[in-house]
């Protein structure tokens, strides 16, 4: 398990993890029994993905414990407080997160609870936790093998490296490993049992479930078991999940199609977006995503461009599912083209804007979004006040200051933060 969080911050946290590993692992004489069954899972792996074991894996044991001081540490040492600043005060200008929560501190209590294991691609090595249960330590160290494999064949840091121009494309890359990791995992267990998933679509759907311990394929987890996830916004939750479930299901469609060609094809010709994750029919045909232009408006001086990115699919579909329901959500989302979004901040005046844009496939799917999006305001807000509305416009304020939000043909746009005073 590469541990995933929200797509902005993913390649952050993974990186803080990951180079923490070496430094405070340390030789465990349990591990020698368990580790010792790296070479005969790795060559089934091996025999599966056609990937080949250039040199060997060594593993170890780690503790919650050291995991989790590490990543407190790394955070001070490698993180800009502006960036998770600016993480944070995205997702809770389009209300994904509440306004008092703390961004960094649950993801470091997320991913120390998560973390059952990973493997280290810069110091290539695996390490799994004391606290892993007797019988998840196979699965978990062909998960992680799985990893090493892909590797050791396709050079992982550089692949992740390559995706970070883009903040949905980074979170499909993501996928690509974790739904490989996943697959291969599962097809090991599943040739144990004496069949395979590639004779089985039903089969597959339900070992990515499974695997993300997801039995209702919804991103809720056994209650109890989890007691940092159960918590989390619905956003954490699905973000979580997301690159094993739906990245598995993703790396089987691509296997159905050019079997096992297609282990090395999603590195070598990656997705760009998490569309082509749920839809991998529009990665075949190659779709990407559309720019739409942010709206224009003149803000008085002292603003400054703070962060600015794009909502994939998933993201809108969380939001979506979040604010209007999970069946609203479900038949819209698929209808995405592309999305942008800016911050600008004047410091002094203590204010945010959010500059939004998301273009959809047809008229009607727009006209669609832009019924949707004047709930999520209405409901994200504690209060809001129409000054003026029209079939395709909206005027108003909200919690944090004037809004407009506008449609023309397949193009929705909101300006939200403003103040009064500004046209």
């Amino acid at each position: 398990m590469l541990v995933v969080v929200p797509p902005r911050l993913a390649s952050f946290f993974l990186a803080i993890l990951l180079t923490s590993a070496l430094a405070v692992a340390q030789s465990d004489p349990r591990a020698k029994a368990l580790c010792a069954q790296v070479p005969g899972i790795a060559a089934q792996l091996t025999q599966i993905s056609g990937m080949k074991l250039r040199h060997p894996v060594p593993c170890d044991f780690i503790t919650k414990e050291q995991i989790n001081q590490f990543l407190k540490k790394r955070i001070k040492e490698t993180s800009s407080p502006d960036e998770v600043r600016a993480e944070e005060l995205t997702l809770k200008k389009f209300g994904l997160i509440p306004q008092d929560f703390d961004l960094a501190k649950n993801e470091v209590d997320l991913l120390t609870e998560q973390a059952a294991a990973f493997y280290d691609y810069d110091r290539k090595k695996l390490f799994i936790t004391d606290s892993t249960a007797s019988d998840s330590q196979t699965p978990v160290l062909a998960h992680e093998l799985s990893h090493a494999l892909a590797d050791q064949n396709y050079n992982l840091a550089r692949f992740i490296k390559q995706g970070r121009k883009s903040d949905d494309g980074s979170t499909a890359r993501l996928a690509v490993m974790e739904g490989q990791a996943t697959w291969m995992m599962s097809e090991y267990l599943a040739r144990q049992a004496g069949t395979s998933l590639q004779d089985s679509a039903t089969l597959a759907a339900t070992m990515a479930q499974m695997a993300a311990g997801d039995e209702g394929g919804d991103g809720n987890k056994s209650d109890g078991e989890f007691p940092v996830f159960d918590k989390e916004p619905l956003y954490l939750k699905l973000t979580l999940v997301f690159p094993y479930t739906k990245g598995m299901s993703f790396q089987q469609a691509v296997l159905m199609r050019d079997r096992q060609q297609g282990f090395g094809e999603v590195f070598l010709k990656p997705p760009v977006s998490t569309q082509q994750i749920l839809h991998p029919d529009k990665y075949f045909v190659h779709l990407k995503p559309a720019d739409p232009p942010l709206p224009v408006v003149h803000l008085p001086h002292g603003y400054k461009g703070l962060v600015g990115g794009e909502l994939g699919e998933l993201e809108q579909s969380i939001m979506l599912e979040q604010y209007v329901g999970k069946s609203r959500a479900a038949n819209l989302a698929p209808h995405w083209r592309g999305c942008n979004f800016e911050l600008q901040e004047n410091k002094n005046a203590g204010r945010v804007v959010l500059l939004y844009a998301t273009e959809w496939d047809s008229d009607e799917s727009a006209a669609q979004y832009f019924a949707a999006y004047r709930e999520m305001m209405q409901k994200k807000w504690k209060s809001m006040a129409v000054s003026a509305e029209a079939p395709d416009s909206l005027t108003g304020t909200g919690d944090d200051g004037r809004f407009e939000l506008r449609r023309k043909g397949a193009i929705v746009t909101s300006v939200e933060g403003l103040d009064p005073e500004v046209h």
